[in-house]
């Protein structure tokens, strides 16, 4: 299978992880990129079988729209029972590197909202150690420099994002050659930078189930196993 195929076949294995687990009034989380973007496609086939979805991106609430699916605002809907969404990376332990698509800071609170974190991902993402991937940070645009400047410090190579600005109206720095060796504490340490939105290391809040596409199909990684 080439990638495009891993990505349709991890949506597939991520549908019939929740078909027949939806009520009526079920209302589910939908991520960013091109990954869930092959779920959206597939979630179509059950699109009366659940009340809606909260979206972490204005792309992926247009997309599900264009399905007929109901998308609905995370404040008046409560607790998710999933949330499925790609990584940028992921290791053993699920947690990930998100962000490349510019929507980490959304796509934190939707998974934080929500009981089940379905992980759909690419052989291409699994990795021993997170950081290959530059990790992206959100700031807001006033303080970009600030946070370069204490990005640095802890050891990154921060690169300011141009011409991109995310749904929320922030900017993104990347962080290049900055290994992960311990992805929950820099997740707590870079967010406590004034000015940090949000990064996107998921540790705290890492995935339940990863679904993992190769040539082989699809494996189904659980943490803790």
């Amino acid at each position: 299978m080439n990638q495009n195929e891993m990505k349709q076949a991890v949506a597939k294995a991520a549908l019939e992880e929740i078909r027949g687990k939806l009520e009526k009034d079920s209302i589910i989380g939908i991520g960013t990129g091109s990954t869930a973007n092959f779920f959206i496609d597939e979630l179509a086939k059950l699109k009366y079988d659940f009340e809606g979805a909260v979206a972490s991106s204005e792309a992926s609430a247009e997309r599900l729209k264009a399905h007929g699916i109901r998308v609905l605002d995370l404040n008046s809907s409560g607790r998710l029972p999933f949330y499925i969404d790609g990584a940028d990376e992921v290791n053993g332990r699920l947690q990930m590197i998100k962000g490349g698509g510019a929507a980490l800071t959304r796509e934190k609170i939707v998974a934080a909202c929500s009981d089940v974190f379905i992980c759909i991902a690419d052989q291409s993402k699994k990795v021993d150690i997170l950081g290959n991937f530059p990790l992206p940070v959100e700031v807001l645009p006033m303080a970009r420099s600030h946070v370069g400047r204490e990005l640095v410090k802890i050891g990154a190579d921060p690169q300011w994002r141009q011409g991109v600005t995310t749904d929320n109206g922030n900017w993104i720095i990347d962080c290049y050659n900055f290994m992960l060796d311990d992805p929950i504490k820099l997740e707590t340490m870079i967010n406590n930078i004034a000015g940090v939105v949000c990064n996107g290391i998921f540790a705290h809040r890492q995935a339940n189930i990863l679904l993992l596409g190769s040539e082989q199909g699809v494996e189904r990684l659980v943490y803790p196993a």
